[in-house]
């Protein structure tokens, strides 16, 4: 089999990755290149789309199964379902890892090499092609597994089976997924906020900034100064970059100053939105 460059996996156990699939087949020709235990493989230019009975958080170390079948690629992108219990309909991008403990898959205390480039790209195209009114639009902060070796993130449908099903939400999808590219643009890890990143989306669809990992409030709260290093320390690893945004309205006054000082004694720098080139020049 060729290598390629991406690496779109759809779960069979999951509707809107099946319905992103559906999509992805009537837009472009794909070649079937073969079988792999239990998992095809199909491939369209530099993309190739894996269709696996496994549920994404639980398939560590797919990049190296899928390097076994003589498929050899740079980034993973999972198309997935989003649950939350709001049941609130949303389209969302996110990195993946866990700051912390691995409930859902992935290593404890352990991030996956985050694609800020080209998620980033991701949500300003689903903001772009969204014409669904009652559908949300942003980034979700690092969270749950698989663990693997390349760069990913995961693109969702949310948040509960009555907006899962939605074809016209896939369809916006596939269309993001054929059309992202990279860009040049830095990289920040974000730091604080909730867990539906809204500062760090509003950053990234105006200005010229790509987000990697992103630390929310609720893992630095309660948390030691030697705890709060390593997570942002962790997190510009996995995102390859010093350069952090903090969404500091999100924080006490206090709070705030002492982890300002926390990441710039660290050897990162802190940066504002008034230092950013808006998109467009607007």
């Amino acid at each position: 089999m060729i290598g390629k460059r991406k690496l779109l996996i759809c779960s069979e156990t999951d509707i809107p990755s099946v319905n992103m699939k559906i999509q992805l087949l009537k837009k472009r020709e794909w070649e079937d290149i073969g079988r792999y235990g239990k998992n095809s493989f199909l491939m369209n230019g530099e993309t190739v789309m894996m269709t696996t009975p496994d549920l994404h958080i639980r398939m560590e170390d797919v990049d190296q199964r899928i390097a076994d079948a003589g498929i050899d690629v740079d980034e993973v992108i999972f198309m997935s379902r989003h649950s939350a219990t709001s049941g609130e309909a949303s389209l969302t991008v996110h990195p993946i890892g866990n700051f912390r403990e691995n409930k859902f898959g992935g290593r404890e205390r352990t991030l996956v090499r985050s694609d800020p480039a080209l998620m980033s790209d991701a949500l300003r195209k689903i903001a772009r092609y969204n014409d669904l009114d009652n559908f949300r639009v942003c980034f979700e902060v690092t969270h749950h597994g698989p663990w693997l070796n390349k760069p990913t993130f995961f693109i969702e449908i949310g948040s509960d089976e009555r907006n899962w099903g939605n074809e016209a939400a896939a369809d916006i999808l596939s269309d993001v997924l054929l059309d992202m590219e990279p860009n040049d643009y830095d990289t920040a890890v974000g730091v604080g906020g909730g867990h539906y990143a809204p500062r760090f989306t509003e950053v990234t669809l105006g200005f010229k900034i790509n987000f990697g990992h992103m630390l929310p409030n609720y893992h630095l709260e309660g948390s030691s100064d030697e705890d709060i290093v390593r997570m942002v320390k962790d997190a510009c690893e996995a995102s390859d970059t010093n350069l952090v945004y903090m969404h500091r309205k999100s924080l006490k006054p206090a709070e705030e100053k002492r982890i300002s000082e926390l990441i710039r004694s660290a050897g990162f720098e802190l940066i504002t939105s008034s230092g950013l080139e808006r998109i467009n020049g607007n």
